[in-house]
């Protein structure tokens, strides 16, 4: 995950379902196709849903990163 290029971050720590999941969908709406957004949360439920919530958007599910206490996701626009 290192090397991917970040254009953009959403901090969605302490938030709970649906919110990570709202937020990311209007962020992602408003970026340039080809950027790649990382999205910082903390419910455990998203780890669940955002894969297949991005790929049925038409976005690019780059994979994931666990950090101390939160979680890094990784989505690329198409």
């Amino acid at each position: 995950m290192e090397d991917i290029h970040v254009d953009e971050t959403l901090d969605c720590r302490g938030l709970s379902c649906p919110m990570p999941m709202l937020k990311l969908k209007k962020t992602l709406g408003k970026l340039e196709s080809g950027k790649v957004l990382q999205m910082m949360g903390t419910d455990p439920g998203t780890k669940n849903d955002i894969e297949k919530n991005v790929s049925k958007e038409g976005f690019e599910f780059l994979g994931f990163r666990e950090d101390d206490g939160f979680t890094n996701y990784y989505i690329k626009k198409g």
